[in-house]
């Protein structure tokens, strides 16, 4: 799923990040800094569907928003230049348009392995990976996961899967190409828990009646943006725009008008 959002007009950028209170245009010095950020002229930014950290859409109101969404037009307004969003069907479909450069902008967890393949600014907040089970689960606990029987969905590519394959050393992992999927599985009880970040899990309880987000977590997620490689130029501007965004409180507005939760305050390694 594939959906282009073109923001060809400056102004329209402007205003519609000045909404939200973002920091003033860049100075002359900073042109090289927009030329590697943007190097075709529009700020590309790869989004996807059903997590606040990345795109949720209020459908009545047409509004769209997330973290990602809301910090890449923040970035395209500081670097003064037009934006588009692209919205990918999956987080992997996203960061593969970061890792090839057909996206400027994306908006992920951290990681070590992902660093491989595009650069990152400074964390910004770290949010709890945890596991959401159906109504009338007899999973309580966290702990009480990993046990023979157990079906554990995660989406397939994404840091759970990387991580979940390798520790869960009773329960049966099973892959499930996207978000909407694995939810479908849940509600099916074709699997008896999903995990990923809070963030996701929260937003996919509010539309399963009777789920329980478990207690306690078993990672963190860092969540920082990320950019494609050989754009060391931009380096320095992303660094100190991340920074502005967290002092001045852009981020915090972020997740709040997304209803972002499961953070656990400052990014953590």
């Amino acid at each position: 799923m594939r959906d282009l959002l073109p923001r060809m007009l400056l102004a329209m950028a402007a205003a519609a990040v000045a909404a939200a209170g973002c920091a003033a245009e860049p100075s002359p010095q900073d042109a090289a800094a927009r030329a590697a950020l943007a190097p075709t002229g529009t700020l590309r930014i790869a989004v996807y569907p059903g997590t606040p950290t990345s795109l949720v859409a209020d459908a009545p109101a047409g509004e769209r928003k997330g973290v990602g969404h809301d910090l890449g037009i923040a970035l395209a307004t500081r670097l003064g230049v037009p934006y588009v969003v692209v919205i990918h069907a999956k987080n992997v479909d996203a960061l593969d348009a970061v890792k090839s450069g057909n996206a400027d902008f994306g908006f992920t967890n951290a990681t070590a392995a992902r660093a491989k393949d595009m650069d990152f600014g400074p964390p910004l907040f770290a949010v709890e990976q945890g596991y959401i089970v159906p109504a009338g689960s007899a999973i309580a606990r966290t702990e009480d996961v990993d046990r023979a029987g157990v079906r554990v969905a995660v989406t397939r590519g994404s840091t759970s899967d990387s991580v979940l394959s390798r520790e869960l050393k009773n329960a049966t992992v099973i892959r499930a190409p996207t978000i909407l999927e694995a939810r479908e599985m849940l509600a099916a009880r074709k699997v008896d828990a999903f995990a990923t970040n809070k963030a996701i899990l929260f937003e996919m309880s509010d539309s399963l009646p009777g789920s329980s987000v478990l207690d306690g977590r078993w990672g963190l997620e860092n969540f920082a943006i990320a950019v494609p490689k050989g754009r060391e130029a931009g380096m320095p501007f992303l660094q100190r725009f991340s920074a502005d965004a967290v002092s001045d409180g852009q981020v915090e507005r972020a997740v709040e008008r997304a209803g972002l939760r499961g953070t656990v305050g400052p990014a953590q390694r």
